[in-house]
């Protein structure tokens, strides 16, 4: 290899030796001995982004109160409470991190006793500086996998069908290109941000765009449908829960607030927030605190906050249903998002990328999306959305055509002869439009809310809420 071919050969990026979280850690070192205290400090400052020192369990417990760390080393034989004892009733009153155990005596029932604390590992002084720094990336790594494996499961309940495209917002028309301009000022900014819209716009895939954009692009990203989580849970789903807390609490676990930590958190749906939820989130967004159930400590949490909503929020505000106080603490920047029959040739676009990743998911040939096709997508008025349009796209599929409605006339661009009936008359107000339509595909379905709902690719508690609203 000549000398400029191998200058221009890039150097493989090094991972880090201890692991790659090491680095975003934030660690307590609780030891009376100075010297000990030292020589952790040493090995691992320069390795974390934050680490303080405790010389007894009563300013640890304070530095517990003040910041949120990832893992605890905590030496066991101390003046007047034992490290196994403190860590004990740690757990009891909401302590989270993971707990490393040092000691100079390696008897069984001291492990025993740390194992039963909730120590998740247990180091023998002496020790290198290699043994701490592995035991320590042993209990990041933990913590990763925990908390990702829990916001994924997290995402499988709640949301039954999620978009292809969720970290992209495809189109060209000016209403999305709107849209991008203003992600684009206001991802680099801590601001919290309030996205509005219909049912099925892509409020959430607004939200994945301002994350990753973002300074926290790198750190968790938590979605949270409040409408989706029995109202009995939401609090120990927001802010996590100790053992024992309620009926069938087995073993204590922190809240999504606490997985997003340093990250963004996305409440979809937040119209649908309890009062007693909406005065509790209130206070954690002004004090960045959050209070597990059951717990006497409040733990600190760094999240960006992104909001949602399909409702008119200033109507809920009017009418009670929403408190003005945090009406105001959300709304600092608006970002609305077009209904899909406002954005022209982005339904078109959209429909060629659905039917190009779905037909490779499904392991079905494509449906030609021919001209008498976009005639009659182009003219449908799309009260569902894009959820909608990716819903016609998959039916498609296993049809293996497009359903006659849909073929309009190419000639004229007007819908086809079975098109549905959706427009209004002039000057009728949209909301009559959208009721009337409902109704039709309810009527076509024999009065099955489920069927209706998968038709028009809203949520079946959609419906419930519209048929409510209407006296059916």
């Amino acid at each position: 290899m000549s000398l400029t071919a191998a200058r221009s050969v890039e150097p493989a990026p090094r991972v880090p030796e201890f692991g790659p979280w090491l680095a975003q850690a934030s660690i307590l070192v609780v030891d009376d001995e100075p010297g000990m205290r030292n020589f952790l400090v040493r090995t691992l400052k320069p390795r974390c982004k934050r680490l303080e020192e405790a010389a007894d369990t009563t300013e640890a417990s304070r530095r517990l109160d003040e910041h949120h760390f990832d893992v605890v080393i905590l030496d066991n034989i101390m003046p007047g409470k034992s490290g196994v004892e403190w860590l004990t009733e740690q757990r009891e009153i909401g302590l989270f991190a993971d707990a490393i155990l040092i000691t100079a005596y390696a008897d069984l029932e001291t492990a025993i006793q740390a194992l039963r604390a909730g120590a998740v590992d247990f180091v023998l002084k002496p020790f290198r500086s290699n043994q701490i720094l592995n035991a320590v990336a042993r209990c990041l790594d933990r913590i990763r996998l925990q908390r990702e494996i829990h916001v994924l499961r997290h995402e499988l309940r709640s949301t039954a069908d999620h978009m292809l495209l969720r970290d992209k917002l495809i189109g060209h028309s000016p209403g999305i290109g709107e849209v991008r301009d203003t992600i684009a000022r206001v991802a680099p900014l801590p601001t919290s941000v309030l996205i509005t819209g219909q049912s099925g716009t892509g409020k959430e895939v607004a939200a994945r765009s301002i994350h990753a954009l973002s300074e926290r692009a790198d750190k968790p990203f938590v979605a949270v449908n409040c409408a989706a989580v029995p109202t009995d849970m939401l609090e120990a789903e927001l802010f996590g829960h100790l053992k024992g807390a309620f009926t069938g609490a087995d073993a204590g676990r922190e809240g999504l607030f606490i997985h997003a930590h340093g990250g963004t958190l996305f409440l979809d749906e937040i119209a649908e927030l309890p009062l007693a939820m909406q005065s509790k989130l209130l206070r954690t967004i002004e004090d960045r605190r959050v209070r597990p159930v059951g717990s006497e400590r409040e733990v600190p949490v760094d999240v960006r906050f992104i909001f949602a909503t399909n409702a008119d929020l200033e109507a809920a505000v009017e009418e009670g249903r929403f408190r003005t106080d945090l009406f105001y603490r959300i709304n600092v920047m608006q970002i609305a998002m077009p209904p899909l029959a406002a954005r022209g040739e982005d339904v078109i676009e959209l429909a060629t990328l659905f039917m190009q990743r779905l037909s490779k998911q499904l392991g079905m040939p494509p449906v030609e999306i021919d001209a008498a096709v976009r005639a009659g997508l182009a003219a449908y008025d799309w009260p569902g959305n894009v959820r909608e349009l990716r819903n016609l796209i998959e039916r498609s599929l296993i049809l293996g055509r497009f359903p006659p409605e849909f073929r309009g006339d190419p000639a004229t661009g007007t819908e086809g002869a079975h098109a549905p009936e959706v427009a209004g008359e002039p000057g009728e107000a949209l909301e009559e439009v959208e009721r009337r339509h409902i109704l039709r595909i309810l009527e076509a379905t024999g009065g099955n809310r489920a069927e209706a709902a998968r038709r028009l690719g809203v949520s079946r508690k959609t419906i419930d809420r519209k048929c409510s609203a209407w006296n059916i």
